[in-house]
């Protein structure tokens, strides 16, 4: 299930508000001894985090499917999605719970989602897992405290929902404190074997819509492991459908047709989480930088969020 984006918290009573935690979405399965922690994307990531694996198999029922993220934490214990890019520092990684799908041969998605949340703390007991908490307060008091902190967003849930796998219904919602979403790569300019920019965009329909041109945001090691990710999806074909563009400028321009050489374009297949000011009245993204790669992101999925 996943949330919808919106410009305003919701108010009431019937919505609970959680910390939007800055990780990778997964389920986390446990069935006997055998535990599976799976993407949104189906990839089996049990290998990838052994720590959290081990955690649960020590949860308390024998049979059971947990909704939550997997976050890297910073040295000052907040969540940081670059920190979980890196593997070869070994960042400490967690997974926190939000939802139970399945318990013991029960299936509890038609249940309420305060009823799910209800048993969530006996089950992840003595587990080594985490519980994402209910934020008390009001939603400006909830968005002022997170921005205090430097995080990234709320989410807020109706506590009277059904859980519908694979649906942005608008039960669940997310508002982030500073713009950012997913873009997909399209194409890069190289510069001595690692990227100098990124060219990323968004699907309306099947046709992919050029966004900008991100620069900023990369420190060395990333710009030559993105370029490593990049050169086997190397084609000679650009895939954005509104390139090139007549107007080019630092801030929000397009590719001209001069400048398409510069450039290599790829197959569509990475996502790239982009952090921006605001969105130009062409369509632009103005002030982007790269906040990283997302590999629980389908490409196909990513739209325009941010109005």
């Amino acid at each position: 299930m996943a949330a919808l984006g919106v410009e305003q918290l919701p108010e009431g009573d019937v919505w609970l508000y959680e910390l939007k935690l800055d990780g990778y979405r997964a389920v986390l399965i446990k069935d006997g001894g055998r535990v599976q922690i799976l993407s949104r994307k189906h990839t089996d990531l049990t290998r990838d985090y052994p720590s959290i694996a081990a955690s649960g198999r020590r949860l308390a029922p024998s049979l059971v499917t947990l909704d939550g993220e997997i976050v890297a934490l910073d040295e000052r214990g907040r969540p940081s999605f670059q920190s979980l890019q890196n593997r070869a520092r070994r960042p400490h990684t967690v997974f926190f719970a939000f939802d139970v799908l399945h318990l013991e041969g029960r299936d509890l998605t038609m249940r309420t989602l305060e009823e799910r949340r209800r048993v969530l703390p006996d089950i992840v007991s003595g587990s080594g897992l985490l519980i994402s908490q209910d934020l008390p307060g009001t939603a400006a008091e909830v968005i002022d405290a997170v921005r205090a902190l430097g995080l990234e967003g709320v989410v807020a849930k109706r506590r009277d929902s059904v859980y519908e796998p694979g649906k942005r219904s608008g039960a669940w919602v997310k508002f982030k404190t500073e713009r950012q979403q997913e873009f997909v790569v399209g194409g890069y300019r190289p510069a001595s074997n690692a990227v100098d920019a990124l060219v990323v965009g968004y699907y309306v329909g099947k046709k992919l819509h050029f966004a900008a041109k991100v620069r900023a945001g990369f420190v060395a090691h990333t710009r030559r492991e993105v370029f490593e990710k990049l050169r086997p999806l190397e084609t000679k074909v650009c895939p954005f459908a509104n390139l090139p563009n007549e107007k080019s400028s630092r801030w929000g321009g397009g590719i001209t047709e001069e400048e398409m050489m510069q450039y290599r374009w790829v197959k569509p297949d990475l996502v790239a989480q982009i952090r921006f000011h605001e969105w130009t009245d062409d369509g632009r993204l103005r002030s982007s930088a790269f906040v990283g790669l997302r590999s629980d992101k389908i490409a196909k999925d990513v739209r325009r969020e941010s109005t």
